[in-house]
């Protein structure tokens, strides 16, 4: 069978006001456009569902059967769709992000603040994991999308930037390099490191930098988490190139931070799948995020 929403609409409120031209009003349509859809719907059945003369319009037993049945049919779908139109308007339903322990635990408290602020019915679950598992989850379907450091491999995720962080050097305070107000990356050369593992999004993009500007700096520690590296740092094992986010410093670890000049960073973006539509709560966070560019900005120490 082919038929149509508009035909059952039609067959509906043309019992309802026993007149095609009063159905037709409710409609908007036409007498003759309800008569013909009508006809359409029965055609499409291949039964009589109203009895026409020239003066009255009565349902036949079958159309009277399938009336009340109709009705209830149409009835929940049109529940169904005003709560999906309301979802949209609304901001409901649940949004999951992806997002790594450096960059949840500088810019995502703000940005939940604000979703909760802004959409109180919705529900942000944030993913706190290293960028491997941040893309991934995103790939995969796991996530709505992710905030991350930018991918090296990203031809089939569109991806949004947030902002520039910028390296840093952190070294102890009484450190050769630390009474300088900026370090050039040629005077790091021969300087033992402390660096974040191969899982954090920004390895890659230091040790290129490390690459382009020639340096022999040996690596002496790899950690998972920036707090581990400030620590090592501290200890005397070396010094570290660290994103601006990583930061604030421990309080009373002896440490210091200076930019490292030419000025180099690394791009924080929004990830999606490409060619995927996110739900109309996840589109919305998404948005927020965007718009929060500026204010999240100001939470990355500049240069």
């Amino acid at each position: 069978m082919n038929f149509t929403l508009r035909q059952l609409r039609a067959f509906c409120m043309v019992a309802e006001h026993a007149s095609f031209s009063r159905a037709g009003d409710e409609l908007n349509l036409s007498q003759p456009a309800v008569s013909r859809t009508v006809r359409e719907l029965e055609q499409a059945l291949e039964l009589r569902l109203l009895d026409r003369t020239t003066r009255e319009v009565a349902l036949t037993s079958t159309g009277a059967r399938l009336l009340p049945k109709l009705r209830r049919a149409l009835a929940e779908l049109d529940e169904v769709l005003d709560e999906t139109r309301k979802e949209g308007e609304q901001a409901l339903g649940s949004v999951h992000v992806a997002s790594s322990p450096t960059l949840s635990a500088s810019l995502m408290p703000a940005i939940v603040a604000a979703c909760r602020e802004r959409y109180p019915q919705l529900g942000l679950s944030l993913h706190d994991q290293v960028q491997r598992l941040n893309v991934a989850a995103v790939r995969g379907g796991e996530v709505d999308f992710g905030l991350v450091v930018e991918p090296e491999d990203c031809e089939d995720l569109e991806q949004e930037t947030v902002l520039t962080d910028d390296f840093w050097l952190v070294c102890p305070a009484d450190h050769r390099l630390a009474a300088r107000e900026r370090v050039a990356w040629r005077q790091l050369d021969g300087e033992a490191l402390v660096l974040l593992d191969g899982s954090s999004g920004s390895r890659p993009l230091i040790d290129r930098l490390l690459r382009e500007h020639g340096l022999d700096c040996p690596v002496a520690q790899q950690m998972g988490h920036s707090h581990s590296v400030f620590r090592m740092v501290a200890a005397g094992i070396g010094v570290s190139v660290s994103p601006g986010l990583a930061m604030p410093l421990p309080e009373g670890c002896g440490l210091t931070a200076r930019p490292l000049v030419p000025r180099a960073g690394r791009r924080i973006v929004l990830i999606r799948r490409r060619k995927r539509t996110l739900s109309p709560a996840a589109e919305r966070v998404w948005c927020l995020v965007l718009e929060m560019r500026k204010l999240l900005e100001t939470l990355a120490p500049a240069a």
